[in-house]
């Protein structure tokens, strides 16, 4: 990845090891961590700092270092649809490996089993209405049959375009609405303020 950004201003290279040695080696690690910086600095999607960023995931979960944090909330409303019948799948920004992660050693447990699928952006930018349509054709259901939680009004808009159902979830830490976001969108503080009509 440094040698194809080589020509990137402000690019960090990363040399070849021409040696060994205790020096060398450290030499080495510190210019690799400058170019993770300095990618991340600049919000880079790129595939090599993504699979370095899940090494670390993998390692910091498994270790028990990190945990998915899930509301409590989510756990006992999620059972209650699917034993309605009721589908349950996650769309996130985070490839399908971060939420495995995050779903697999939250403070809730493992709790892989209480989804049916995971989407990420490969189906498409969360605020692209075509990706809402996607998801709908890959799960074999109609768009307006699904329901869709997000705190992101631009998400929110999107996934409507695609005549999908949509309510704001207002969660410490989510960024705030305006009021005509308020005033417009269907707003939740938590899953059990959710009523859905059984599945047919």
């Amino acid at each position: 990845q440094a040698q194809e950004d080589s020509y990137l201003d402000g690019a960090v290279p990363i040399p070849l090891e021409s040696g060994s040695g205790e020096e060398e080696l450290e030499r080495i690690i510190q210019a690799v961590v400058d170019n993770v910086h300095w990618q991340m600095s600049l919000d880079r999607k790129t595939t090599a700092l993504k699979q370095l960023q899940g090494h670390m995931w993998r390692a910091a979960y498994a270790t028990g270092l990190v945990k998915g944090e899930i509301f409590e909330d989510v756990v006992p409303a999620i059972r209650k649809w699917r034993e309605a019948g009721m589908k349950v799948y996650i769309y996130s920004s985070g490839s399908v490996e971060a939420q495995k992660l995050l779903f697999g050693y939250s403070t809730e447990g493992d709790i892989l089993e209480l989804f049916d699928g995971h989407f990420d952006t490969k189906i498409g930018p969360k605020v692209e209405s075509e990706s809402y349509r996607r998801i709908a054709a890959s799960i074999g259901c109609a768009t307006n049959n699904i329901l869709f939680l997000t705190d992101v009004p631009r998400e929110a808009n999107a996934a409507e375009e695609a005549d999908t159902h949509v309510a704001v979830v207002i969660r410490p830490g989510n960024a705030g609405l305006t009021d005509d976001e308020k005033s417009y969108y269907s707003l939740i503080s938590s899953f059990t303020e959710l009523f859905l009509p059984s599945s047919t």
